[in-house]
């Protein structure tokens, strides 16, 4: 069965000029598929599972239709390899980005030309980066052992008009 959640939203985005503000933008978040936690698993970098790699499969036939421009990833295995089939089926290179800095993100997109993102990152930063586009505290971090969802933020004129979160 699958579950969407949507959520309708009126609130400022970017503080911008008023050519950025005015673009249209999905930006798609996902958190990494599932990742190696065996006992000789490297504990600081480990890979994807099979699982996992069957995940990023999914994840190319669920955000195809996006067509999305840009993919960003944090500087880690698991994240990166959620996302290399889509980057190769779209021709892409994985743009590195700093968790922990999710506003220079944020900037950075709103900014771009493109108007169709996917951004792969962690189970303690998806949601804070969600809640940071959408500017509310809509979402927590994800249980280590989450891994299905997938966020389509709708962004126009400057604001998020909606977010969907999809099972895959």
């Amino acid at each position: 069965m699958k579950v969407i959640l949507t959520f309708l939203l009126g609130c400022g985005v970017f503080a911008g000029s008023s050519a950025t503000s005015a673009q249209k933008k999905t930006i798609i978040l996902v958190r990494h598929a599932e990742k190696d936690v065996s006992e000789t698993a490297d504990k600081n970098d480990p890979v994807l599972t099979a699982e996992g790699v069957q995940r990023s499969q999914r994840l190319v036939e669920i955000v195809k239709k996006y067509k999305p421009g840009a993919i960003y990833s944090t500087n880690l295995k698991r994240t990166r390899s959620t996302v290399e089939p889509l980057a190769r089926q779209r021709k892409l290179e994985i743009k590195t980005y700093d968790p922990q800095k999710q506003n220079e993100l944020i900037d950075e997109m709103m900014k771009s030309k493109t108007k169709r993102f996917v951004v792969s990152g962690h189970s303690n930063t998806i949601p804070g980066l969600a809640n940071a586009l959408g500017k509310k505290e809509l979402f927590k971090n994800l249980d280590e052992s989450e891994y299905g969802a997938i966020w389509i933020i709708r962004i126009n004129n400057g604001q998020v008009r909606k977010i969907e979160i999809l099972p895959y």
